[in-house]
């Protein structure tokens, strides 16, 4: 059964419930104007990735492939410190990093160990498993990273900021795996089920996605982490010995 089909013009009926939120996010602390920004951004830039999928999607070399994953990966470290007031090079590469490790060690389990794919580089998998993946990463990051700083701010040392962080990043990761089944059918379930897949088979697939973004997100967030408080300690270090 192919997914049902609807005119891309009946999407405007949705106006109106994100009218309403617009119309009261400014009213109640401004900003409304970002809301619309944020659903235009989105609209173009699916639109562009549709026609660079069917490109990509017919690759006969790994190439391109791996090119649009740096894209990805850098995407996804930049996007992660939109939070903070304060960014900079050294927190970005700390960021791409920690998503390296932390996301790219979890994509590479489910290709090689899990999927066993051929090749290995086959885009019409590889693509949306690592855009699920840097996205998990992404957010776990940021919460991470602004919860830091936050505590920071208010006095925290190193290490109490990052265990406050470290609690909060992983909240809504273990509250999707509390209400899966129960609340929620998952995206890449719901998404399989809509396409004719049987809901056993998409019942495994979502499996491995939760594990892999949970994977994703909480080791991208731990590897931030021990960085920062790392870098942390050394500033300290040295203003002691200047303090001397």
């Amino acid at each position: 059964m192919a997914p049902q089909a609807f005119p891309s013009g009946a999407l405007l009926l949705f106006a109106l419930p994100v009218g309403v939120i617009v119309l009261f996010r400014a009213r109640w602390f401004s900003g409304g104007l970002k809301v619309l920004y944020g659903f235009t951004r989105m609209v173009l830039q699916l639109t562009l990735l549709g026609y660079v999928l069917v490109y990509l999607f017919s690759a006969r070399h790994p190439y391109p492939v791996l090119a649009a994953l740096g894209v990805m990966l850098s995407a996804s470290a930049w996007i992660a410190l939109h939070p903070l007031q304060k960014k900079g090079l050294h927190l970005f590469a700390r960021a791409l990093a920690a998503i390296f490790l932390g996301a790219g060690g979890t994509l590479a389990l489910a290709l090689f160990g899990v999927l066993s794919l051929s090749p290995w580089w086959n885009p019409r998998y590889l693509l949306p498993l690592a855009g699920m993946t840097f996205y998990g990463a992404l957010n776990g990051l940021s919460l991470a990273a602004e919860r830091f700083f936050s505590a920071r701010s208010m006095g925290a040392s190193p290490e109490e900021a990052r265990n406050q962080a470290y609690r909060a990043a992983l909240i809504p990761y273990l509250n999707s795996l509390f209400s899966a089944g129960l609340v929620s059918i998952p995206g890449m379930m719901t998404g399989q089920i809509l396409a004719g897949v049987s809901p056993l088979v998409a019942v495994k697939y979502q499996i491995l996605i939760m594990l892999m973004i949970f994977s994703s997100a909480g080791l991208s967030a731990l590897f931030f982490l021990f960085f920062v408080v790392k870098g942390e300690s050394r500033k300290e270090e040295r203003d002691d010995r200047r303090a001397d």
